[in-house]
């Protein structure tokens, strides 16, 4: 049974994340060959949003799709370039009106038509629709059957019932937005790839990516702080999917964390 290769990224966390991902990058798409190549951009403007021209920096280092989160909008220049047709997509499950860009992308390459999708969960995380009735209607509309969704959450257990209310349906179901790589990477049983957070391309030591001793303050006064991205070496975290090409099922998920 022929099959293809994805390769995803993890949310890129600020100037640290972008030098580790143009270091890191081209190297394992060089190694695993994916024919598509997916990044998690929503932290990599100061370690909040996203910028144009680093957006376009992402796709030169080799990314085909950037996806967000919910600090799309965090940087008010990106708006007219999430309306561009540019293959980048924030949270599927904003309100339906009055809010700029798409939650869904499909690309073609190799005779493969793959649906990205982003997607917000609702645990601890304010402001977004239903992302399990809105999946349904997404897959309604979807001709294809390779479908991977970067499900953007908090809470490991509405992830993980996310990833069994889709499994069968979708190619994969790639947790971001805690910064933590999660060691539970696994193909479900109805052929869905699955890990609860995919973890960061980012600065370590740090706290999810931010100075260590401002989050250490934060947390020992209870004072309000500016976090600032810390300035330590880098770590790429990622996952590497194998695809069966005739089901757009997986075949395996392999995680991936290199240091700088």
């Amino acid at each position: 049974m022929k099959t293809y290769k994805i390769l995803f990224v993890g949310d890129v966390v600020g100037r640290p994340g972008r030098r580790t991902l143009q270091k890191h990058l081209p190297e394992l798409i060089h190694q695993h060959k994916p024919l598509f190549t997916i990044v998690n951009g929503e932290n990599s403007a100061s370690g909040v949003g996203i910028t144009p021209d680093i957006a376009e920096f992402i796709y030169k280092l080799g990314a085909d799709v950037i996806t967000l989160g919910n600090h799309a909008f965090n940087k008010r220049e990106i708006i007219p370039f999430l309306n561009s047709k540019r293959p980048i997509i924030r949270p599927a499950n904003y309100p339906e009106r009055g809010v700029p860009g798409r939650g869904v992308v499909v690309i073609s390459k190799g005779g493969i038509d793959l649906a990205v999708v982003n997607m917000c969960g609702r645990v601890y995380m304010d402001g977004y629709d239903d992302p399990f009735t809105k999946i349904d209607g997404i897959f309604e509309e979807l001709k294809t059957d390779h479908v991977l969704i970067d499900f953007h959450a908090e809470a490991t257990s509405e992830k993980y019932a996310f990833g069994y209310y889709v499994d069968g349906k979708a190619t994969a179901v790639l947790g971001t937005h805690t910064h933590v790589q999660t060691a539970d990477e696994q193909v479900l049983e109805k052929g869905t790839a699955y890990i609860s957070d995919v973890g960061m391309c980012g600065p370590m030591p740090s706290v999810i990516g931010m100075d260590r001793d401002i989050i250490l303050h934060r947390f020992l006064t209870s004072m309000p702080t500016k976090f600032e991205v810390a300035a330590s070496p880098g770590v790429i975290s990622a996952v590497a999917l194998t695809v069966h090409k005739d089901t757009g099922r997986a075949a395996d998920i392999q995680r991936i964390r290199l240091n700088e």
